[in-house]
C-alpha cells in the first residue's frame, strides 16, 4: 500500500510551496547569514535550518510535539530558551562589528572557516523554535493517513518534501543576498555585522513575544 495517494501529495506539494514563499523567520535568517557571510554560509544556514525541519516532522511524527501543545511549561521553556540563543547571537555579532572596520577571520567567522559552526547554529535555531513545532503538529496531519500504516513514516516523508522544498528557496536567497553582501564588505563589514546583530536580536525578541495559540 502507498503512503500517499496523488491527490493527497499534490494538495501537500502545493501548500508547502505556499509555506515556503512566505517570509518569516527563516527568510530573515538565512539573509542574514548570506550578507554577513556570503553565497556559502547561507547554504550552510538553510541545510542547518531544513535539518531542523526533518527533525520537528520525526518529532511530530513520534509525538513528542504533543507535549509543547499540552504542556504550557514545555513550551514556555523552550521559548525562552530560543530566545536567549538569538539575542546571545545578536550580542555576539555587535561586538564582532565593534571589533574593527571590516570583520576579520576571529570576530566574524568566514564560510570556509565557519561551516559546521553555521550549521549547527542554524539547527539549534530551528530546533528551539515551538511555534515550528506546533505548526508540524497542526500541519502534516491533515494529510497522514493513519489507515495506510507507517504513520511515523508519513510525518517523516512529508517533513523531507518540505525541507527539500524549503531549501530550494534558501539557495535563492542565499545567491540573491550573498552578491548583494559582498558589495557591502568592502566599505561597512562593521555595519553589516551591527545590522546582523540587531536582526538576531530583533529575532529573539519575537520570539519570547509569541504566544501558543
Amino acid at each position: 500500500m502507498h503512503l500517499f495517494d496523488t491527490t493527497t501529495l499534490l494538495a501537500y506539494l502545493a501548500a508547502a510551496l505556499v509555506l515556503v514563499l512566505l517570509p518569516g523567520p527563516g527568510t530573515a535568517w538565512i539573509l542574514a547569514q548570506s550578507f554577513a557571510g556570503g553565497t556559502k554560509r547561507g547554504i550552510q544556514a538553510g541545510l542547518g535550518l531544513e535539518t531542523a525541519t526533518l527533525l520537528h516532522a520525526l518529532a511530530a511524527g513520534l509525538g513528542l510535539s504533543a507535549l509543547l501543545a499540552t504542556s504550557a511549561m514545555a513550551f514556555e521553556f523552550v521559548k525562552y530558551l530560543g530566545a536567549a540563543y538569538l539575542v546571545w547571537l545578536g550580542i555576539k555579532a555587535w561586538r564582532s562589528g565593534d571589533a574593527g572596520t571590516a570583520p576579520t577571520d576571529a570576530d566574524a567567522p568566514k564560510p570556509r572557516a565557519s561551516g559546521r559552526s553555521v550549521y549547527l547554529r542554524s539547527v539549534v535555531t530551528g530546533v528551539l523554535n515551538p511555534k515550528v513545532a506546533l505548526f508540524f503538529l497542526a500541519f502534516l496531519p491533515q494529510f497522514v493517513h493513519p489507515e495506510r500504516g507507517w504513520v511515523w513514516l508519513q510525518f517523516f516523508v512529508l517533513g523531507a518534501l518540505l525541507a527539500v522544498i524549503g531549501f530550494c528557496n534558501d539557495l535563492f536567497l542565499s545567491f540573491a543576498a550573498g552578491r548583494f553582501g559582498r558589495r557591502l564588505a568592502g566599505g561597512a563589514g562593521r555595519w553589516t555585522q551591527r545590522a546582523t546583530g540587531t536582526l538576531f536580536i530583533g529575532l529573539g525578541l519575537r520570539l519570547a513575544m509569541q504566544q501558543r495559540g
